[in-house]
């Protein structure tokens, strides 16, 4: 399990930041770091919890982060990934009645 979600990691490291040299250096260093100090972890619940913040971050990053290309001094493209628009919760601009 926690070899597949290193893999897994890496994968969506690569996705996440194509083409941005230095956040995908950044991550693939976090990442090995993390793994490289946890690998001695003994205790069941301890590791359980380690890799439920794995997937977690794993999540986060293939959900939530977007990339940004600086086009000019003041302008940012913003470049979505196909799997990132899927999950949209349209915006309702009027307030809910509670009941």
């Amino acid at each position: 399990p926690a070899a597949a979600l290193f893999k897994t990691l890496h994968r969506t490291r690569q996705q996440v930041f194509k083409n941005d040299v230095r956040a995908l250096e950044a991550a693939r260093i976090k990442i090995n770091e993390e793994f490289k100090n946890n690998k001695s972890e003994t205790s069941p619940k301890k590791i359980e919890e380690l890799m439920k913040i794995g997937s977690d971050v794993e999540l986060l990053l293939r959900t939530s982060v977007i990339q940004g290309i600086h086009t000019d001094h003041n302008t940012l493209k913003l470049v979505p990934r196909k799997d990132l628009l899927v999950e949209n919760v349209p915006y309702c601009d009027a307030p809910t009645q509670k009941q």
